[in-house]
C-alpha cells in the first residue's frame, strides 16, 4: 500500500481513502482474519461487493446482484422501445435502437458472467429479449448466441495477440486442429472466461496461426 501511495504521489494522483473499499475474495472454509488496510492514515472499509465499469462484482464471485442490476436497466429502456413502436417506426430503426440501447446493456461483461450465471437469471434476461421481439415484430439473437459470438471474438483476438497476458492459455495441440483444454478443479474456475473460451474455440474449426 505504501508503494501505491508513493507511486500516486510521484504521478500527481491523489488517493481518496473515503472512496476506497477493500473486497477480500477467499474461498477457504475458515479464512484467517486479515489486518485492516491503512491508506493515508485512514482504515479502508471492507465491502461485500463493488462496481467496476458498470459490473457488480461480489466477494463470492456470484452474479445474481449484477444480473438484477442489468435486468432493471433494460426493463426501463424497454418503455422507450414500446413508445417508438407506437410512432410506427420501421422495423430496421427499432432493431437499431434495440441493439444500441438494450442489447448493449444485456451484453455488458457477458463474457465474464454468462457461463457462471444461474438458469433462472439467464431466463430473466432472455425474457427481456422475447419482449423486445414482440414489440419490434422480428426475431433477435438469443442471450446464448450473443454470449457465444462475443466470447469467440474476444478469445480469437487474445489467441492472435502474443503480447496479451492470456495468450499462452490458447495453446494448440500437436495436431493443430484443437486447443489444449485448461484443467480446472472447481466449477467456479471451469465457468470462468478462459476455460469456456477455449471450449468455444474448440467447437469451431481452428485457423492455423
Amino acid at each position: 500500500m505504501d508503494r501505491l501511495v508513493s507511486w500516486c504521489s510521484m504521478n500527481i494522483l491523489e488517493l481518496n481513502s473515503l472512496k476506497t473499499v477493500e473486497m477480500i475474495v477467499d474461498f477457504r472454509k475458515d479464512p484467517a482474519p486479515l489486518p485492516p488496510v491503512i491508506l493515508c492514515d485512514s482504515p479502508v472499509t471492507s465491502a461485500e461487493s463493488f462496481h467496476f465499469l458498470g459490473t457488480t462484482i461480489t466477494k463470492e464471485l456470484k452474479w445474481e446482484q449484477n444480473i438484477r442490476s442489468l435486468t432493471k436497466k433494460v426493463q426501463q429502456r424497454m418503455y422507450f422501445l414500446r413508445q417508438l413502436k407506437k410512432f410506427l417506426l420501421p422495423v430496421k430503426m427499432l432493431v437499431n435502437f434495440y441493439t444500441a440501447i438494450i442489447e448493449s446493456i444485456l451484453t455488458s461483461s457477458i463474457k465474464v458472467w454468462f457461463a457462471a450465471a444461474t438458469a433462472r437469471d439467464k431466463a430473466k434476461l432472455q425474457h427481456v429479449i422475447h419482449s423486445a421481439e414482440k414489440a419490434i415484430g422480428c426475431s433477435l439473437p438469443s442471450l446464448q448466441e450473443l454470449y457465444v459470438s462475443r466470447s469467440r471474438r474476444r478469445a480469437a483476438k487474445i489467441a492472435a495477440d502474443p503480447s496479451h497476458p492470456g495468450n499462452e492459455l490458447f495453446r494448440s495441440l500437436p495436431s493443430g486442429k484443437r486447443l489444449r483444454s485448461i484443467r480446472t478443479r472447481t466449477s467456479r474456475h471451469k465457468n470462468s472466461f478462459f476455460p469456456t473460451a477455449v471450449s468455444l474455440l474448440n467447437s469451431v474449426p481452428l485457423t492455423p496461426r
